[in-house]
């Protein structure tokens, strides 16, 4: 209760929301690095295969198709992570020198900044897949509806705007914090 009565309650429920959102964040990005392995196993087999030829072996149909796909899936998988663990490039040559507030309302900036490219992300690929659907295109082996890419593109990017908003609104009470210890 003392912790409650000195910061309020507003950094426990920020806590708490850390720890789901970290969660989904890791679980996210677990998958994309499954991925990434399978779709690595998958061009290894294939090149065995296209090497093997003379014993009746051959690549695996349409691996160019489930490697993109599942590159672009994996790369959007470690966004979250990267964005919760404030991993993202950055440049610190003069920060340093202007202090934790001006520190903290750059990286509140700077996670408003993701948190509006996620958002405008995320409605691309909604429009995207929505104009897949309606075209019924569909990739040229194997025949996956282009729009099932989108679908999962989206999954993962809603991921990455919770995470921003989460970012932003932890950026928020550490700004507030900063400005307490300043007092």
């Amino acid at each position: 209760m003392k912790y409650v009565a000195e910061r309020g309650i507003a950094p426990l429920w920020e806590a708490k929301t850390g720890h789901y959102v970290t969660l989904l964040a890791k679980a996210v990005a677990i998958l994309g690095g499954l991925v990434l392995v399978t779709i690595g196993l998958i061009t290894v087999v294939s090149i065995i295969g296209r090497e093997l030829l003379i014993l009746g072996l051959g690549p695996i149909p349409g691996d160019f198709e489930i490697v993109e796909m599942g590159c672009a899936f994996a790369i959007f998988s470690f966004l979250p992570w990267c964005q919760l663990k404030s991993g993202h490039a950055a440049v610190d040559i003069f920060a340093n020198f202007l202090g934790n507030r001006f520190n903290a309302f750059l990286t509140l900036l700077w996670d408003v900044v993701m948190a509006f490219a996620s958002a405008v992300l995320f409605w691309r690929l909604f429009v995207g897949m929505t104009e897949k659907q309606s075209y019924e295109e569909t990739t040229l082996i194997l025949q996956i509806p282009l729009w099932v890419g989108y679908a999962a593109g989206i999954s993962v990017m809603s991921v990455l705007l919770i995470t921003c908003l989460y970012s932003v609104w932890r950026s928020i009470n550490q700004l507030a914090s900063v400005e307490r210890n300043d007092r």
